[in-house]
């Protein structure tokens, strides 16, 4: 609650519901309130005897309960899947002590420890050990349990795999910020300095390196780490000019102080989209290239793990890179950056073996649901009461909420896209006449992606063929996309069809509503110039689309149909009217693909937007494209690089399976795999020699003890009986202070 009030709920999540639902508020029981000021500590056992006491029964004879589908009752039962916590309270929970040399709860006594006299702190380096070797022997040491845990008394619990889940979401926080404060400097939060200087002087390594006293201060020379004010500048520039997509995250913006190059108040999702997509391409042009591929490689890492499917197959892979990755790191960053934190993201890829993708143990949620706890709280005096009134009410009407009609249910939020997955127009709504051109641009697009009208392409196609014998199959298209519409309207007109075939050969209304903003397929779409207004960058889009490619000799020879990925930006958004039914589509300025992207050796995509291309197709379905975001490449200011837009769709409006609902056939190539391991050793500097701007850090003043154990007021009075006019107060400061600078 407080710096000085401590309250701990226990909360119980149930994983019998779809992954859109099981982590809901509505979902989640808060089972104990463990009351303050102080936390239970290791004693939290003691809260939870009852609890346990339930759960082995649910487990040994179960409940009977009534099922309202089936309408009969049946025996439940239920047995923990595993805990989460933050690594603090793992150790409460667990009973393993998560402090000292041994405070990997995975390796215990194989963990791999250093004590850094200087900085006073435990690292955990020597990763080097889980590379492929000999077998090593257990080194025999003192007991690292505190306690046996009461979760032991559950029948099953010998039996799980992971009992005790990592809490990624603070373990990748804590080595964003590791990460950040390093790189930028950042006081208070660096892990360099002249401690760790010192330390890795006494421990032989990076001598070069070692601080450098001059006459006031002492100069620690540029490591290979170290940016330099031009390097910082860049770093901060590049995240202050990132927007973003709506619902995609907080303003980066916010973050950064161009002042003091310096990211500030950053709560745990800033990290996480920090360390899985903004890190990667801000380090990009600055550093060693080894040092920014080392850092890209780690964050690659974080975006891999947090992917809603991952192939079994390949978790092994990113075992060995990982582990490889912090050996890089460990030869390249101080001593001091390798806490605990660090060396439990080696157990990550263990853990998803074991128990799954980790977005379905995310704190997120948790984290949510404590602030809602917070909110009950009106009286400060007794937090836990208000909790326990506010709680208690709302499950009553919740129950409540079962037996009325048209009452939402609490605990489950509506999103934001309910109803509008089909399309809805947002801002800046007007109606305009378009040019003849381009509403025929326009209608011809819906004329060729409607399948109802398959038959009919095909149809016109044998008509022109048969017409026209001799002719190449190139001329055969480009004759067919302009003769199609006028050739379909005279066929509906004198025969019958369908109504919605009937209204498609007719043609959409001259007038159509134009928008700056529009909501469908679960995006938010902003047109280029509603972005320039915006804080957000929602005009991006991405297209998978088929290319018919012809043989320039024979241009009657179709060489292949080949699929690929198309980016632009909406420049304008129109609904037009087949009067029974609307088709919203999108009129883009698309990037050439030929000039204008490329991949580099990260998998990025690269695009030049400045680089136009396929002026005579501008228009694309709404439904048929993806959302993207550009982002400046630091490193080539001519280029952007290309992120992928998020949704979540699952659950809004009965839907149940993401792909079968994507009018498209795939997304691009976003995904960023397993690059090549470097030679790491070979050519190897801790030094930076393209810059010299190290740290300078003032001497530590000599102080010498006051001998006398109190100073007397007379006693100072005397001292300073020349010093006439001077306030016996101040004289005082005057001679304490003086006896603590000699």
């Amino acid at each position: 609650m407080s710096s000085r009030h401590s309250t701990w709920p226990v909360l119980l999540c149930n994983y019998n519901l779809p992954p859109w639902l099981c982590m809901k508020r509505k979902y989640i029981m808060m089972t104990l309130l463990i009351q303050g000021p102080k936390q239970p500590g290791n004693d939290i056992d003691v809260y939870l005897a009852p609890l346990i006491d339930d759960l082995k029964t649910l487990w040994a004879s179960g409940v009977d309960v009534y099922d309202a589908y089936k309408k009969e009752n049946f025996i439940l039962r239920a047995m923990i899947f595993c805990t989460i916590s933050d690594f603090p309270a793992y150790g409460n929970l667990s009973g393993y002590s998560t402090k000292g040399k041994k405070a990997c709860p995975v390796c215990e006594d194989e963990t791999h420890s250093i004590w850094l006299k200087n900085c006073k702190k435990t690292v955990y380096m020597g990763h080097r050990r889980f590379l492929p070797a000999g077998k090593r022997t257990r080194a025999k040491n003192d007991s690292i349990w505190k306690k046996r845990s009461i979760m032991w008394d559950l029948p099953y619990w010998k039996h799980l795999d992971v009992r005790h889940c990592l809490d990624v979401m603070h373990i990748e926080k804590n080595v964003c910020d590791s990460l950040l404060g390093l790189l930028l400097n950042i006081p208070g939060k660096t892990k360099d300095g002249i401690n760790v200087r010192k330390d890795m002087v006494d421990m032989g390594i990076r001598k070069e390196l070692g601080p450098v006293e001059t006459v006031n201060r002492i100069y620690l020379p540029p490591a290979c780490y170290t940016l330099s004010k031009e390097e910082k500048i860049k770093f901060c520039k590049c995240l202050h000019d990132i927007k973003v997509p709506s619902n995609y995250s907080a303003n980066i913006k916010r973050l950064v102080s161009m002042q003091d190059c310096k990211l500030l108040c950053m709560k745990s999702h800033d990290c996480h989209v920090l360390m899985t997509h903004m890190i990667p391409i801000a380090v990009r042009g600055i550093l060693p290239e080894k040092i920014r591929h080392t850092i890209t490689k780690l964050c690659l890492f974080f975006n891999m793990i947090h992917s809603k499917v991952i192939d079994p197959e390949s978790l092994d892979t990113w075992q060995k890179e990982v582990i490889l990755t912090l050996c890089e790191l460990e030869m390249y960053f101080p001593p001091s950056f390798f806490d605990v934190m660090v060396h439990l993201i080696t157990h990550i890829i263990g853990e998803i073996k074991a128990c799954g993708p980790v977005f379905l143990r995310y704190m997120y949620p948790f984290e949510r649901y404590m602030g809602f706890l917070k909110g009950y709280v009106r009286n400060r005096n007794k937090p836990e009461g208000s909790i326990v009134e506010g709680y208690a009410s709302e499950e009553v009407i919740e129950f409540c909420t079962s037996y009325l009609e048209g009452v939402k249910s609490i605990g489950v939020p509506q999103s934001c896209h309910s109803g509008k997955l089909e399309g809805v127009g947002g801002v800046g709504m007007k109606t305009l006449i378009p040019s003849r051109d381009e509403l025929q641009l326009a209608h011809l697009l819906v004329l060729k992606h409607m399948t109802c009208l398959g038959p009919y392409v095909e149809e016109h196609l044998n008509v022109l063929r048969s017409a026209n014998q001799g002719k190449d199959e190139m001329w055969y298209v480009i004759r067919h996309n302009k003769e199609f519409a006028s050739w379909m309207k005279t066929k509906v007109m004198t025969n019958k069809v369908d109504e919605t075939v009937k209204r498609l050969g007719q043609g959409p209304d001259f007038k159509v509503k134009s928008y700056q903003g529009y909501d469908i397929n679960g995006y938010t779409f902003y047109t280029e110039k509603q972005d320039q207004k915006s804080t957000m960058q929602n005009s991006g889009v991405t297209l998978i689309a088929s290319t018919a490619e012809f043989d320039r000799a024979d241009r009657s020879r179709m060489l292949r149909v080949a699929k690929d990925s198309y980016y632009g930006i909406i420049q304008e958004i129109w609904e037009l009217n087949y009067y029974s039914f609307i088709m919203p589509v999108f009129k883009c300025k698309w990037v050439n693909n030929r000039t204008g992207v490329k991949v580099d050796s990260h998998g990025f995509t690269l695009v030049d937007l400045t680089s136009d291309g396929y002026a005579s197709e501008p228009f694309v379905l709404a439904k048929q494209v993806a959302q993207v975001f550009y982002v400046n490449d630091p490193s080539k200011s001519r280029y952007h690089i290309v992120l992928q837009g998020k949704r979540r769709i699952l659950g809004v409006d009965n839907v149940t399976n993401e792909d079968e609902y994507d009018h498209f056939d795939d997304l691009p190539p976003f995904s960023v795999g397993i690059q090549p391991t470097t030679n790491i050793i070979e050519g190897t500097t801790y030094l930076r020699s393209d810059h010299s701007e190290g740290i300078y850090v003032d001497k530590p003043r000599q102080t010498k003890a006051v001998t006398s154990s109190t100073v007397t007021l007379e006693a100072a009075v005397k001292a300073t009986a020349a010093v006439e006019s001077t306030p016996v107060a101040a004289v005082i400061q005057v001679l304490l202070g003086g006896a603590l600078r000699s």
